[in-house]
C-alpha cells in the first residue's frame, strides 16, 4: 500500500513541477493523473499496490469532501451575490455533459455494429 501512495504522490509531484515549470494554467493535481494515466495505459495494468491504495481513497472519499463543502460556506456571501451566473453554468455544463454523452454512445455504437457485423457473426 504504500508502494501505491508513493506512486500517487510521484505522479501528483511530476504535474506539480510541469505546471510550474512550463506556466500553464491547469492544476498540477490534474497533470498528475495524466501522467498516472498515461503510465497505466502503457504498463496494461494496474499494480497490486495502487490498487489497494486506491480502493482504500474510496471508501473515505467523503470524508476528503468535507472541506471544499467548509470551504464553500466560508464564502457563502460570495455565492449569494453569483447564484445566478453559478446556476446557469451547472446548467449550460449539464446539457454540454449529456449531449458529449449520448453522441460518444452514438459513435461507439455504430462503430461496434459495424465491427460485429465484419467479423463474419450470425452469417450463414
Amino acid at each position: 500500500m504504500v508502494h501505491g501512495f508513493l506512486i500517487l504522490l510521484v505522479c501528483q509531484l511530476l504535474g506539480e513541477l510541469m505546471v510550474t515549470l512550463l506556466e500553464v494554467p491547469i492544476p498540477g493535481s490534474v497533470v498528475g493523473m495524466v501522467l498516472l494515466l498515461i503510465g497505466l495505459i502503457i504498463r496494461g495494468e494496474v499494480p497490486e499496490g495502487l490498487r489497494l491504495t486506491g480502493e482504500g481513497l474510496l471508501k473515505v472519499l467523503p470524508l476528503l469532501l468535507v472541506p471544499a463543502g467548509v470551504g464553500l460556506m466560508t464564502h457563502f456571501e460570495l455565492l449569494s451575490v453569483y447564484w445566478g451566473e453559478l446556476l446557469i453554468a451547472l446548467f449550460v455544463s449539464t446539457l454540454v455533459t449529456m449531449f458529449v454523452v449520448a453522441l460518444l454512445l452514438k459513435l461507439l455504437s455504430k462503430e461496434k455494429a459495424v465491427s460485429g457485423n465484419n467479423s463474419g457473426e450470425g452469417d450463414d
